[in-house]
């Protein structure tokens, strides 16, 4: 169940940070770097939760769904 939290605590922190680098390009009109590290935090966030998933799966862990 713990893994499910993170899985969903993980996508939601994505939408947030992808949320937030829409706010960012509107405010600034293109012209600040918030937008790109909001981006780059996404993609961090995207990473993480890939290899956590791989990693769980072959330890044992987490079961590929069916």
């Amino acid at each position: 169940m713990s893994y499910r939290l993170v899985v969903i605590a993980a996508l939601i922190l994505i939408i947030l940070s992808l949320g937030s680098a829409l706010y960012y390009l509107v405010v600034d009109k293109g012209r600040g770097d918030r937008t790109v590290r909001a981006l780059t935090v996404r993609v961090g966030i995207s990473l993480a939760l890939i290899l956590f998933l791989l990693i769980g799966m072959a330890t044992g862990l987490l079961q590929p769904p069916l």
